[in-house]
């Protein structure tokens, strides 16, 4: 069997001139058309703006119609998201045994590098990305196992982690002030066990018949994503049609995570996307999910449930039940936990 330095796209892609089988999607699920129009895109909103009840009311809009958004003057400085992209991007530049090296050091496996998903030896088909992920709570636990290389990986990814740590609670608080929920609501448990996740996508040699990521909704609160400014890639449904997502200098994406939707009993949407390829230039991404420590409960807001009126749609789960069991269905668990 392979090795996990050999499986990885980036050390193989550039010696194929056409897609392997193994990554070739079926036609029904294949990139195909896409709208990228200025009356189509994803909400921007101005999180440096006066009026905090427009941006309230602009924030649950955008999580009610699409479960997507973007976000200009957040605080978080420019070169602080340059350092972090940059940082991600040599990291998936280093030869392929020193990026195994790196995320092999957790006798956990919570900081790991993997190819295509990480149930890579189930798939029937692969997905053209390599990936790295690892937990990154306030407290500083679990840095041991970051990559030491680059050098300033630590610095760099600490430094963005604090920051997108805030970043997440002001917006979390901005839809409990919408939906009427306890303003710290999502503090502590809900929002304590947040983890990085750094995609690379290769140039493709035919992108029309592969993806970077299938069509799914994240596991989480919420999601906050750091594009790269020259590539895009993101792609998000919508009534039927896979929008864009145009990456904006300085902005980060937004998006409503399946646990959020639970928890809001379907007030907010959770929304499918996916990632495609192309086959010029390298595509790098990196996603900060805000996920509830193992042992928290997921089920509907107790203030946004009505026996008679509005009724739980879901079945309440612990987080790491949830976890578990999303891992090994799928988009099929959405279905099962709901109430007949």
């Amino acid at each position: 069997m392979e090795s996990l330095d050999e499986m990885l796209v980036s050390s193989w892609y550039d010696v194929h001139s056409s897609v392997p089988p193994s990554y070739v999607q079926p036609p029904e699920r294949r990139p195909g058309k896409v709208i990228n129009s200025s009356d189509k895109a994803i909400p921007v909103i101005d999180l440096g703006g006066h009026d905090r009840l427009h941006t309230t009311k602009q924030i649950l809009k955008a999580s009610q119609d699409y479960g997507f958004f973007q976000v200009i003057n957040h605080g978080v400085s420019k070169d602080l998201m340059d350092e972090t992209l940059n940082v991600f991007k040599e990291f998936h530049a280093m030869s392929a045994k020193e990026k195994v090296n790196e995320c092999s050091q957790d006798p956990n496996g919570s900081c790991k590098l993997y190819t295509s998903s990480e149930n890579y030896k189930k798939d029937a088909i692969h997905y053209w990305k390599d990936s790295l992920t690892h937990p990154c709570p306030p407290s500083g636990e679990f840095m041991e196992y970051w990559p030491k290389k680059p050098s300033n990986y630590r610095k760099v990814v600490g430094e963005y982690t604090r920051e997108l740590k805030k970043l997440g609670l002001e917006i979390l608080e901005i839809i409990c002030e919408g939906l009427g929920l306890n303003e710290g609501y999502f503090c502590g448990g809900l929002s304590e066990n947040p983890a990085m996740l750094a995609h690379h996508y290769p140039p493709c040699p035919e992108p029309c018949l592969t993806l970077g990521l299938a069509k799914h909704r994240d596991p989480t609160i919420i999601t906050i994503l750091l594009q790269d400014e020259k590539v895009q890639g993101l792609q998000v449904l919508k009534d039927g049609e896979w929008i864009g997502v145009q990456p904006i200098p300085n902005a980060f994406v937004v998006n409503i995570g399946l646990l959020m939707q639970i928890i809001t009993n379907g007030k907010l949407v959770g929304a499918e996307h996916r990632a495609v390829t192309n086959s010029s230039i390298a595509r790098t991404s990196v996603a900060y999910f805000i996920y509830p420590s193992f042992e928290s409960i997921i089920e509907a807001a107790q203030a946004l449930i009505n026996a008679t009126t509005d009724p739980p749609i879901y079945k309440s789960m612990s987080f790491g039940d949830f976890r578990r069991e999303f891992f090994q269905k799928g988009p099929k668990l959405e279905e099962e936990l709901k109430f007949l």
